[in-house]
């Protein structure tokens, strides 16, 4: 069974919308106004690139992604791996960065259930709060910007349902702030 990864730029209160610019936000791109730039703070992105095999994404997160991610170097071997995209409504693929589309949960547990190596959620707020919801996540990695932001999309959905466990099995605090947390998710037997 693969293991499911939730990653996300989070604010001290919970929001994970636009952290890198994207329109329509009033706070969009707080990551880089908040803090200084530390390169410390983003070494756990760069092993992500490296130990996912799958990518799983929301169809707004994906629309946003593929015309941009495909260009830019640093993404490389991300741009190799599987894509696959969540959604009820997209009814084709961008041709330029392909991806397969599924249409539940359920076939995210099926995914999910295949040997292999980490399925990495990235953006995607609306499904990365579905699949917590579901218990379908295994991990979540965070870096908490020291900002608070008021509204915005959650990482977590205000759902009301039993009380989860997580164990922190890593973590960082960097000189601008930014803290490093790594949950894994105690599934119940």
């Amino acid at each position: 069974m693969r293991q499911l990864i939730v990653t996300a730029f989070v604010s001290l209160d919970g929001v994970m919308e636009a952290p890198g610019g994207e329109p329509g936000y009033r706070n969009s791109g707080w990551t880089m106004q908040s803090v200084e730039f530390d390169p410390a703070a983003y070494e756990i992105k760069g092993r992500e690139q490296q130990e996912a095999e799958i990518l799983l994404f929301g169809r707004t997160s994906y629309e946003a992604f593929a015309p941009v991610w495909p260009t830019i170097d640093d993404f490389a071997h991300m741009n190799t791996l599987p894509r696959y995209v969540v959604s009820t409504t997209l009814e084709t693929d961008d041709d330029g960065w392909p991806a397969t589309i599924l249409r539940s949960l359920d076939d995210v547990a099926r995914l999910k259930d295949t040997d292999g190596g980490p399925i990495l959620v990235q953006g995607s707020a609306t499904l990365g709060a579905s699949l917590a919801d579901a218990g379908l996540v295994d991990r979540y990695h965070l870096l908490v910007f020291p900002v608070l932001l008021g509204v915005g999309k959650r990482l977590f959905s205000s759902a009301d349902k039993d009380m989860e466990r997580l164990t922190l099995v890593e973590h960082a605090v960097y000189g601008n702030g930014v803290q490093k947390q790594v949950f894994d998710v105690v599934h119940a037997d």
